[in-house]
C-alpha cells in the first residue's frame, strides 16, 4: 500500500511540478506528516525531491527527472472507462484506483501533450443527473459492482412500486448502467431479465454463489432495446392540444422527446400558437403535464381529457374565489 502511494507522490510532482505538502496530502488522502514521511522515503531510495520553504514553496523534482514506474494495475485498468465520469467512479468506490490510472496515462505522455490534457479536464465537466433532479442515494451501489465484477450472486431487500411494496429477491447482477443520474443493474432473477433501479434496494448480501452471463450477452444491446420496450408502452394515447410560445418554451425543459416532436410537427397558428397531436401516457398524467403550463395550452381532444382539466381549473378557481 505504501509502495503504491509513493509511486503516486512521486508521478504527483512529475506531472503537476512543484506542490505543497498540503496539496500532496489532499490528492493522495492522507496527512501532512505522512507526506513528510514519504518525501524522505523517496529521497532515501535516491529520487531527487528537493523542498523550498516560504509562501511559494515547497516540494518538486530536480529539472529534467522522469521516472518510468507507470505501470498500471488490473484494477486501474479497469477504470479507465470511467476517465470522463470522476463522479460516478467514486459511487462505485473507485476514485482513488481511477486518479491513480489517470496519473500513470499523463506521465506517459509527452509534456506537451499533458498541457493539452491538463487543459481539457479544465474546461469540461459531465453533470449527469437530469434539471430539477437529484441524483439517487446508493449505498449498495459499490457491493452491486464487486458481484458485476466477481460474478456473484447477490439477495436483495428491493422496495418496488407495486404490493407487496418490499420484496426479497436472489439476483445474478449481469452489468451496471447509469442513467441520467440513477443507477440501474440488469440482472436475472430466476428465469427472468430484469432492470433493478439501485437506489431502491434497502439490503444486500454477497453471496458465495458464481454466475456465468450468457456468451452474447450484449449490456449496451440489451440496455438499447429495454428503453425501446419502455417507450412503446409508455404512450397510451394521443391528446390534441392548442400551445402558444410560451407554452412551446416552457415545455423544452420539462416534456419527453417525443411530446417536443408532437409540438415541433404541429401546423402554426395566428399569435405564434401551434395546434399539435403529442402522446400521452394516461389522461391522469396528461392532466397533471398540461396543467403545469397553465392558460398557455388548451386541450382539444379526447373530450375526458379536456374535462378532466377545466374541472380542476374551476376547483382552482373556486379555491381562489
Amino acid at each position: 500500500m505504501r509502495a503504491s502511494r509513493l509511486l503516486l507522490l512521486l508521478l504527483l510532482l512529475q506531472n503537476r511540478g512543484r506542490m505543497t505538502a498540503d496539496e500532496l496530502a489532499a490528492a493522495l488522502e492522507v496527512s501532512v506528516r505522512t507526506v513528510y514521511r514519504d518525501v524522505q522515503a523517496l529521497i532515501a531510495a535516491g529520487v531527487p525531491v528537493y523542498g523550498e520553504a516560504g509562501h511559494a514553496g515547497g516540494y518538486a523534482l530536480l529539472d529534467g527527472y522522469r521516472t518510468r514506474l507507470t505501470g498500471l494495475t488490473a484494477a486501474e485498468a479497469q477504470t479507465l472507462f470511467l476517465a470522463g465520469l470522476p463522479g460516478p467512479a467514486a459511487e462505485l468506490g473507485l476514485g482513488s484506483v481511477l486518479a491513480a490510472a489517470e496519473l500513470k496515462l499523463e506521465a506517459a505522455l509527452p509534456v506537451a501533450l499533458q498541457d493539452q490534457v491538463r487543459r481539457i479536464r479544465e474546461c469540461f465537466h459531465l453533470d449527469a443527473p437530469g434539471w430539477y433532479r437529484q441524483a439517487d442515494e446508493v449505498p449498495h451501489l459499490p457491493a452491486v459492482a464487486a458481484a458485476v465484477w466477481e460474478r456473484r450472486a447477490i439477495r436483495v431487500r428491493y422496495r418496488r412500486w407495486h404490493t407487496p411494496q418490499v420484496v426479497e429477491r436472489r439476483l445474478e447482477p449481469y452489468g451496471i448502467v447509469l442513467k441520467a443520474g440513477r443507477w440501474y443493474t440488469v440482472a436475472r432473477a430466476g428465469d427472468d431479465l430484469r432492470t433493478y433501479r439501485i437506489g431502491q434496494i434497502l439490503g444486500l448480501e454477497l453471496l458465495e454463489e458464481v454466475f456465468d452471463p450468457p456468451a452474447r450477452f450484449d449490456l449496451a444491446r440489451h440496455w438499447q432495446a429495454h428503453t425501446a420496450r419502455l417507450q412503446e408502452r409508455l404512450w397510451q394515447g394521443e391528446a390534441e392540444i392548442r400551445i402558444s410560445p410560451v407554452g412551446i418554451t416552457r415545455l423544452q425543459d420539462v416534456a419527453a422527446q417525443a411530446v417536443l416532436d408532437g409540438v415541433n410537427q404541429g401546423k402554426p397558428e395566428p399569435g405564434g400558437w401551434r395546434r399539435a397531436v403529442i402522446p400521452i401516457e394516461s389522461l391522469a398524467h396528461a392532466e397533471a403535464e398540461l396543467l403545469r403550463l397553465g392558460p398557455e395550452v388548451e386541450v382539444l381532444a379526447p373530450p375526458e381529457l379536456r374535462e378532466r382539466i377545466a374541472a380542476s381549473a374551476r376547483t382552482v378557481a373556486t379555491l381562489y374565489d
